[in-house]
């Protein structure tokens, strides 16, 4: 009996010597979770990004580019011969429908003016010539052949009055003088100029002298290849991303598609209205246009760089604290260049590693 009591109390001396011992041993740390103290060279190395929810896509994004939107766009040409010798708009400048752009000096204006105010001569005295000679015949003086012919000559010089005011009024000029003024036909800002003071105008130029649009107003236009002609239809959402905005989508939708295939590149073009969020997007902008799907349906999307392929899993490093990062499985959707779409494992809002994963995995398996 006394044995077996010193062997119990060898034994209990043992497991307490044990118990202590495990837990001067740090635990364990999960093999899907790494740890990085504030201010570790690798913390400084991440991106971390939250995961955003995106409309689902109908098809992978097409290439294509931010242009003037035509409905809102004036490109300002002279109709009359002439010299610029005042430009009062540059490019930049915001401008009102009917103000001043520039004002030439005309020589056809000139001729124009001339030619009113002679057919307006001519009319008067036609005028006072038909009053005369109707008093006259009234009296018996003249025929009535005279007056017929007389009245005959009023009714032409009232056809030359008009057609000369006509021309006149069609050049939007004044009788003033040869001083011809450019106003803008709409309210916008003036992108292009191509005038100068001193600079011969003809109406034949090839080039508009001012080209003024609504910058609140944008199209982009995509080349659409012809196996995705399908996909796409007038009326259909579109989002668009630009270099200048990395991970900011721009919403639009489809106004137009083009009814001729281009034999060479077998792309149609698809013409889009875009809202600019108050002029941040800028004509002729490059840009990654992706027709949405129809079921209105939200998806969660991660750049590439965030997923961490291993055999045939792919993974994400999620920021459950400050400093600690959790792997974790997804299930991969649609993929395309830049994004991938997550099925499954990861939340829209939950923050995760999109720059740098890959050393956070080596550091793991380091550490394991």
């Amino acid at each position: 009996m006394k044995k077996l009591s010193t062997l119990l109390l060898v034994l209990l001396a043992f497991s307490s010597l044990a118990l202590a011992e495990s837990q001067k041993k740090p635990a364990t740390p999960p093999r899907d979770m790494l740890t990085l103290p504030a201010g570790s060279p690798q913390l400084a190395k991440l991106r971390i990004q939250p995961a955003e929810e995106v409309p689902e896509s109908a098809a992978e994004p097409l290439n294509g580019r931010v242009a003037l939107d035509e409905d809102h766009t004036s490109r300002i040409y002279s109709p009359v011969l002439g010299r610029a010798i005042r430009i009062n708009a540059k490019v930049g400048d915001t401008v009102k429908a009917g103000q001043v752009l520039m004002q030439m000096d005309s020589p056809d204006l000139g001729s124009a003016v001339a030619d009113t105010r002679k057919a307006d001569a001519d009319l008067s005295f036609k005028k006072h010539t038909v009053e005369r000679s109707k008093l006259l015949y009234e009296h018996g003086v003249i025929a009535q052949k005279e007056l017929e012919a007389a009245q005959a000559d009023l009714a032409q010089s009232e056809a030359e009055a008009a057609r000369a005011r006509g021309r006149l009024n069609n050049l939007g000029g004044s009788r003033s003088g040869e001083n011809y003024t450019v106003r803008s036909p709409i309210s916008g800002v003036v992108v292009d100029r191509q005038v100068n003071p001193g600079m011969e105008v003809r109406p034949d130029a090839v080039n508009p002298l001012f080209t003024v649009t609504d910058p609140g107003h944008l199209w982009a236009v995509i080349d659409l290849p012809e196996r995705d002609l399908s996909k796409v239809h007038t009326g259909q959402a579109v989002s668009l991303e630009v270099d200048a905005y990395p991970g900011e989508t721009f919403m639009g939708k489809v106004l137009s598609i083009g009814t001729l295939l281009d034999p060479a590149t077998r792309r149609i073009p698809v013409r889009c209205s875009i809202d600019s969020k108050g002029g941040r997007l800028k004509p002729e902008m490059y840009a990654r246009i992706t027709p949405l799907s129809e079921s209105q349906r939200k998806v969660v999307r991660v750049p590439n760089s965030a997923l961490v392929t291993e055999g045939l899993y792919s993974y994400v490093f999620v920021e459950s604290a400050p400093g600690r990062m959790q792997k974790r499985r997804v299930t991969l959707g649609e993929q395309t260049r830049e994004y991938a779409v997550i099925q499954d494992g990861l939340k829209a809002g939950e923050r995760v590693v999109t720059s740098g994963a890959i050393l956070i995995n080596a550091e793991l398996a380091e550490g394991q």
